[in-house]
């Protein structure tokens, strides 16, 4: 039988068949993925082929099928390891607060970069817009004015008095969407606007299973009624971009991309050479210099801080 991973918690799975059963099901042995060396071998998202166990309601994973993508990043404590957070994915949505917490423009930079590595188109979602004083609206300009300019669309919202869900709602149909996020920028809450009945759903599965639910670094999907998935994840403290060599990163700065074949150089790092187009854009203030300075964090490896 075949199904869509919608739940994990590191050593149980839901699978979610086509006619909409969930069943349990964990993976058959030593279950690891041919070029991939990461801390979870299935992700929410994923398809799987599975069977079920003789005289019981639970099941086993036989079989990955082949990903469209997937996003990963460091595991916390362990540099050399990685964990995917989903696979499978249309689109993801970093939801962001300008305080309690403070999103940084470097955290920003860091989800975006990882997102262009893995080929996922990424939206930024402003919330707390009821919390804004006119200096944090200003700010709020500077930041969309950033990211605008640079192809990355930009949403202003607020979760609990629900201002603007509607665009939201319109963003998702159809879409398999990770949402991401520091812990505290209202992702539940959001979720919650998008999904009303979910508070209820999740009390529910709350109690789906006691294997393994100590563990909280896994995401969970959602159906949407218009149509497409949410994939919930817990809140990110770090993020460590992974497996983008030195020479790759400019690729994934969209402002840096569109001017490299500029550069005098062929091998030019965009650091302090002559001759390139990338320095010339940032002295011209064409390039931010926000982004610009994630750029020299990232490629000099202080690329975890929030």
């Amino acid at each position: 039988m075949q199904g869509l991973i919608t739940k994990s918690t590191g050593s149980w799975y839901q699978v979610q068949t086509p006619d909409g059963q969930k069943i349990d099901c964990r993976i058959k042995g030593k279950f690891r993925i041919k070029g991939i060396t990461t801390t979870n071998p299935i992700a929410v998202g994923d398809v799987v082929d599975f069977e079920m166990e003789p005289d019981r309601e639970d099941g086993v994973i036989t079989n990955l099928h082949q990903r469209k993508n997937y996003i990963i990043r460091k595991a916390i404590n362990l540099s050399k390891q990685a964990q995917i957070i989903a696979a499978n994915l249309d689109q993801a949505i970093l939801v962001v607060t300008l305080a309690s917490p403070r999103t940084s423009l470097g955290f920003i930079d860091r989800f975006l970069v990882t997102a262009e590595a893995y080929d996922i188109p990424a939206r930024l979602v402003f919330n707390k817009l009821d919390l804004f004083s006119d200096e944090g609206l200003e700010i709020l300009a500077d930041y969309k004015a950033i990211y605008e300019d640079i192809g990355y669309p930009c949403f202003e919202v607020s979760a609990i008095e629900g201002t603007n869900i509607d665009q939201v709602q319109d963003l998702l149909k159809d879409k398999v969407t990770l949402f991401s996020g520091h812990s505290g920028v209202g992702k539940s809450s959001l979720i919650n606007a998008l999904l009303p009945e979910l508070e209820l759903r999740t009390h529910m599965i709350s109690d789906w299973s006691d294997k393994g639910m100590h563990t909280t670094t896994f995401a969970e999907m959602f159906e949407l009624p218009q149509g497409g998935f949410i994939i919930d994840t817990p809140g990110i403290r770090e993020l460590g971009v992974i497996d983008i060599e030195k020479p790759e990163l400019g690729h994934f700065f969209p402002e840096m991309r569109e001017r490299m074949n500029e550069c005098r150089f062929n091998n030019c790092r965009h650091i302090n050479e002559p001759g390139c187009a990338v320095l010339e854009a940032l002295e011209e203030g064409e390039i931010s210099p926000t982004r610009y300075d994630s750029y020299l964090s990232i490629y000099n490896g202080n690329d975890t801080r929030a």
